[in-house]
């Protein structure tokens, strides 16, 4: 049995997985440093949902629980779908937002079929705000 012991280099990046662009996680962290516990999303324009048009989402990051961490994990895992990196899995990050998001439309919570249709430019931007949240705590 082979004792050799192997540090890590002493930085932030030691902790980033292998997959993920350290360029990527650079940024990230920049912006992880401005981040609050809400946000407002202002779409270029209007998205529909069930046939009405929306302005803006709000989201509460800070509103959300341990509960539903673990149901957004065990979703995925029911999938199939492994995450290493909570903050960056598009598939994790995309279930936070709908979770954290407070606006409704006609009485009901904007589903995850609705954030999937949504353009991309506005999908990046909300979930690089929840990536900024994630990595502001810490995870």
């Amino acid at each position: 049995m082979d004792n050799d012991i192997i540090n890590a280099p002493d930085s932030a990046a030691a902790d980033v997985p292998a997959a993920v662009d350290p360029a990527e996680f650079a940024v990230a962290e920049a912006e992880a440093k401005e981040s609050t516990g809400t946000y407002t999303h202002t779409f270029s324009r209007p998205f529909m949902v069930d046939g009405t048009p929306v302005e803006e989402l709000t989201f509460d990051w800070a509103g959300l629980t341990a509960e539903d961490s673990l149901a957004i994990e065990n979703e995925l895992q029911m999938m199939g779908k492994a995450v290493i990196a909570l903050e960056f899995s598009g598939e994790y990050l995309l279930r936070m937002a709908m979770r954290a998001c407070t606006t409704t439309v006609n009485g009901r919570r904007v589903g995850i079929d609705a954030f999937r249709r949504m353009p991309i430019a506005d999908y990046n931007r909300i979930r690089g705000r929840a990536r900024s949240f994630l990595l502001r705590l810490g995870l």
